[in-house]
């Protein structure tokens, strides 16, 4: 296909994946967002900013309530690797978790309603930073978004294992609580020579480390689900200094807040007996949590139904996924779902190789402009 016959907002993914930015740092693309939006009829839209996330409410005609639809703006520090003309032109960030996907489709489903409103108002959500620190929660909370409120609020995310032109989601939790894990452990360095003069943080990161992992297996219900990764662990500076500082960085994710509040008391407890066998400083830092997703089950029914009867796409009931997405945050106080939409490529999420298929911007931005015409008309 060629870039004079490339469907418009197709055409826009591809812009927007040229110009990837970290959270709380998307300011060319909250520009371009923006820079769009003054194209469209202003009489039939407001907009508001906060920090780097855009918020656009589209008038009804005769509105009764106000329906949401979010889409997340921020890229990740991938250096893309990807066969594209259009890659990333910021070395070392990337468009990695088709965040430039959702907003393409968000601005299509935007355009439609501002040229063909509907009865109720519609509030567009472009929200920074969801892969960290976390935007949802603050912007939420935000003034400029509780003015706005929402009465109900959807989302897809790009699905890599599912083909085009199918969609899964399913009722009650979709994604995983989640956490971040740093650990710093602090004893005494010291030369190689003379090991009873200090405190080997090699060793004692090592116990640490081992003892995590015996958390998810003999602290946790085997019948739920839960996942303490340690991904990185940061020690010492050469072969014969014995270190005298370490950091472990890890990754939490359960399907329940009880496993989450269970595995972190459990990480204190053995953290204080590092301390007191090494004879070290410990500190911890959760860094970023993310609540569950948990997608209103009527709402969520009734979308599949619905949904499955267009016969414009297959409709899968799929499993939760251990991953972490901050929409919960919003579904936490707002009535709504979220589902997946495939887009078909062998690379999986936060891949440097991933290629959605662009095509999947053509199935949902009718779809979605379908749904909440149908949704405003109950």
């Amino acid at each position: 296909m060629s870039r004079t016959s490339l469907h418009p907002f197709v055409q826009i993914r591809r812009q927007l994946h040229q110009i990837p930015e970290l959270g709380f740092e998307e300011f060319k693309t909250q520009q371009f967002i923006l820079d769009y939006l003054r194209q469209l009829h202003q009489d039939r839209m407001e907009i508001k900013t906060w920090r780097t996330g855009v918020l656009v409410k589209v008038k009804g005609t005769n509105p009764r309530r106000c329906l949401g639809y979010r889409a997340d703006m921020d890229g990740l520090p991938i250096e893309e690797e990807t066969s594209y003309d259009f890659a990333s032109t910021h070395p070392g960030q990337m468009h990695a978790c088709g965040h430039d996907v959702h907003m393409a489709i968000a601005l299509g489903i935007l355009t439609h309603f501002v040229e063909h409103p509907i009865a109720d108002d519609l509030l567009f959500i472009f929200q920074p930073a969801e892969e960290g620190p976390g935007g949802a929660l603050p912007m939420l909370e935000s003034a400029e978004f509780q003015s706005w409120k929402p009465d109900f609020l959807v989302a897809l995310h790009i699905a890599p294992d599912y083909p085009v032109g199918t969609i899964a989601t399913k009722p009650g939790i979709l994604f995983a609580n989640t956490s971040e894990l740093f650990i710093d452990l602090k004893g005494q360095s010291g030369h190689a020579s003379l090991p009873h003069r200090s405190n080997d943080m090699v060793i004692a990161a090592s116990q640490l480390a081992m003892q995590l992992q015996t958390i998810i297996s003999r602290n946790i219900d085997p019948l739920d689900s839960a996942i303490l990764t340690i991904g990185k662990v940061t020690i010492g500076t050469k072969q014969n200094i014995i270190p005298g500082k370490a950091r472990l960085e890890g990754t939490i994710r359960t399907l329940s807040m009880e496993s989450m509040a269970k595995i972190k008391d459990r990480i204190r407890d053995l953290v204080r007996g590092i301390e007191t066998g090494f004879e070290c400083e410990a500190s911890i830092d959760w860094g970023a949590n993310y609540c569950q997703v948990d997608n209103d089950p009527a709402l969520t029914r009734e979308f599949m139904h619905w949904a499955q009867k267009t016969g414009d796409v297959n409709v899968v009931e799929c499993k939760e996924a251990m991953a972490g997405e901050d929409f919960g945050y919003f579904l936490r106080d707002i009535p709504g779902f979220m589902f997946w939409l495939g887009v078909d490529t062998p690379f999986g999420l936060h891949h440097p190789k991933i290629e959605p298929d662009e095509r999947a911007i053509e199935t949902a931005i009718p779809l979605m402009t379908r749904y909440l015409e149908w949704k405003s008309a109950q």
